[in-house]
């Protein structure tokens, strides 16, 4: 019961503009996320984050709006990084297909057992299993000294725009405030990829 109580007492901060608008903005940022991919790696690898960056804002567009980050589009994002670990060139020092997979394994199970320490200490869920299941895109996507500044970058960009949006609103950010992290979090890993490209 006092979990019940305490999900119905939670507040949402959406971040919803017209459909025509966002979907002309999505279409207008897929297209320049993708043609920055390409020119930053015009290989099969750059394809491949091209692909993934129309993904990330997918995700994005869907949990800003339902709050939900769907399966199918993680699953996805999962493939295009398997696939991503599978054509980088041979005289690099990458993962394997199996270190990447239990990379991205390693960080879900992470996010996992963060979400259930929280819910056992607040009774309601401070991470949603969408966002955990994007943690462990980040892991095959990403190597490990990379996915904590997709981390930070996905957390530090959320704060602002909360803050802002709580200015525009003329209302405060409590506890109980819920954000759509994957709005977040999936553009932070392909900006994160694409950075590491580019340095």
């Amino acid at each position: 019961m006092p979990e019940r109580l305490s999900r119905c007492s939670q507040k949402f901060l959406t971040f919803r503009a017209p459909t025509h608008v966002t979907v002309t903005a999505a279409f207008v940022l897929c297209a320049v996320c993708m043609a920055t991919s390409v020119a930053a790696d015009p290989s099969s690898a750059g394809l491949l984050g091209a692909a993934f960056s129309a993904v990330a804002i997918a995700i994005a567009v869907i949990d800003a709006r339902l709050f939900v980050i769907p399966d199918e589009l993680t699953i996805l994002a999962l493939v295009l990084g398997l696939a991503n670990v599978f054509v980088q060139p041979p005289d690099w020092m990458v993962p394997t297909l199996a270190t990447a997979a239990s990379r991205g394994a390693a960080l879900a199970a992470m996010f996992w057992l963060l979400r259930i320490a929280y819910r056992s200490v607040r009774l309601r869920d401070g991470i949603g299993l969408g966002d955990v299941k994007l943690a462990g895109v980040a892991g095959v996507w990403l190597d490990w000294n990379l996915i904590p500044i997709a981390i930070e970058v996905a957390a530090g960009s959320a704060l602002i725009a909360c803050g802002i949006a709580a200015l525009l609103r003329r209302d405060s950010i409590q506890a109980i405030t819920r954000l759509p992290f994957g709005l977040f979090f999936a553009p932070a890993i392909w900006v994160t990829w694409l950075i590491w490209k580019v340095w």
